[in-house]
């Protein structure tokens, strides 16, 4: 199917989830003697990661081309070839990914990623190197396969159903299904590493970052890039804390690992080529690609699937390559799509025969409608946990092209309305609103005399919280100021 349309996920998270188990598993060290951080790629790892690059790939957006690309893999073999995992630059693949997400990651095999969102974050070459060299790090140390022994131990979607219901569906059959269900996109990141292997590949970084002759200290300064964003994150979604979501990232609490970084990295110095990096990342896709749909405050908008949706107060999305999901306090909801035979009520009974194994779950009744002129289906349950009963509800549309999209959606039990102004906002795109869905891109300028913060900002590609977004993009803290010559990064809308 297009990359344009959304994809059967379920069916693709779960090989992917299984592909990934070695890079992705679960949190818990195993604790044992620490590997040999500096032993070279194995036939086995290689192998390994050759089979898990492409699902990857196809899960994050895909891997990006052109100039961008090319210079974040030049970085990436650069710094990866100073572990001594691999003899020679090609040893490593590294790819940008096209993601809105702020992560990185590693696989066993030399495979290296980055979103293009957290290369934007970043404000010099030092800091991508950086960002790699930890990835590697992760690799170099073996995390991955204890990790992988960690989740296989703890039945690896154990907990990834609770991220879905807001209530901990442990280790049953249910629990791994709905799991499954839910796990996509940017939340197969769930499964995150232990922050003693945080630690760890943070310091091999720096290591590696000394050996290329950057700048270590530019591992602090990412770290606390990222803490910043996380911070402004949960602001602008509402949030009282400023951690994300787990699902969010593989790594966990950058903040409390900034100082441990500058420590490592005192009295040590070398290169960041700040004007160069910002150069290479000049128009680099930011946030949303509207290939995969955008978020605007509350509204979700497809402009090729020609469809948008209001999230409820309160709640946030977050966008993935292959669905869209709701998340709030009182309940979580994705959007995504399955295969349609041209009946709406069988639709809805599959999706939910889809969603266990171990038990039949068969809603009370599917009943039919239209919202805003669209067909619909919909559906409901009540489903025992081991933590408490809780409400499945699927809500089905029936578009153009004999295509059908639908809600996945788990609540407390006796709450599902809290999803049903959603499910009654789905509407058609007209024409003229798809095609005025432009993406935003970093547009790196030089500061001019007269210039402030707030003139700069307000160029900003948002209406809300244009300083703020300036700073941490800027790496500014509140009481920096800019001069004339400078380089900094502004968001606009594309062309």
């Amino acid at each position: 199917m297009p990359r344009k349309t959304f994809a059967d996920f379920k069916t693709l998270a779960v090989s992917t989830t299984a592909a990934l188990a070695l890079s992705l598993g679960g949190c818990a060290s195993l604790g044992g003697p620490i590997p040999d951080a500096s032993a070279p790629i194995t036939q086995t790892e290689a192998q390994q990661g050759a089979e898990a690059n492409p699902q990857i790939l196809a899960e994050f957006g895909g891997a990006m081309s052109g100039s961008q690309a090319q210079y974040v893999q030049q970085v990436g073999q650069n710094i990866a070839v100073q572990s001594g995992l691999g003899g020679a630059r090609d040893s490593f693949t590294v790819a940008l990914l096209n993601s809105s997400v702020n992560n990185a990651f590693a696989i066993p095999g030399g495979y290296v990623y980055t979103t293009r969102q957290l290369v934007s974050l970043m404000n010099n070459e030092a800091e991508l190197a950086a960002v790699l060299g930890h990835e590697v790090g992760h690799v170099a140390a073996r995390h991955s396969q204890r990790r992988q022994q960690a989740a296989q131990r703890n039945s690896l979607l154990g907990a990834a159903g609770a991220i879905l219901s807001g209530v901990l569906l442990g280790n049953s059959g249910l629990g791994q299904q709905l799991g499954q269900a839910a796990l996509q996109g940017s939340q197969l990141l769930t499964l995150s590493y232990s922050r003693s292997q945080e630690l760890e590949a943070d310091r091999l970084g720096v290591e590696y970052l000394q050996r290329a002759g950057y700048d270590p200290r530019a591992m602090g300064t990412v770290l606390a890039s990222l803490a910043a964003q996380n911070s402004l994150d949960a602001r602008l979604m509402g949030r009282d804390d400023a951690r994300l979501p787990e699902w969010a990232s593989t790594h966990p609490d950058p903040a409390s690992r900034v100082q441990n970084a500058l420590q490592l990295a005192q009295g040590m110095t070398g290169t960041i080529n700040r004007d160069t990096f910002l150069t290479r990342i000049d128009g680099l896709l930011y946030g949303d690609d509207p290939a995969q749909g955008v978020i605007e405050g509350r509204q979700f908008i497809h402009p090729n699937l020609r469809l948008s949706f209001t999230a409820p107060q309160g709640f946030y999305m977050v966008n993935g390559t292959r669905a869209v999901t709701v998340q709030g306090q009182g309940g979580q909801a994705q959007l995504t799509v399955g295969q349609y035979n041209g009946d709406l009520r069988t639709y809805v009974g599959n999706v939910f025969a889809g969603l266990s194994q171990q038990q039949r779950i068969t809603p009370q009744a599917v009943q039919t409608t239209t919202v805003n002129g669209i067909p619909a289906a919909y559906g409901s349950a009540t489903v025992n946990s081991n933590s408490g009963a809780v409400d499945v509800t699927v809500f089905a549309y029936e578009f153009a092209n004999n295509q059908a999209y639908h809600f996945l959606a788990i609540t407390p039990q006796g709450r599902a309305g809290v999803f049903n102004q959603m499910f009654g906002s789905m509407r058609r795109l007209s024409q003229q609103e798809a095609a005025n869905v432009i993406p935003r891109v970093v547009d790196v300028v030089t500061v001019q005399r007269g210039d402030t913060i707030r003139s700069l900002a307000a160029k900003m590609a948002y209406t809300d919280m244009q300083e703020e977004r300036f700073r941490v993009l800027n790496a500014l803290g509140s009481s920096d100021q800019i001069q004339a010559g400078q380089k900094v990064k502004i968001v606009v809308r594309g062309r």
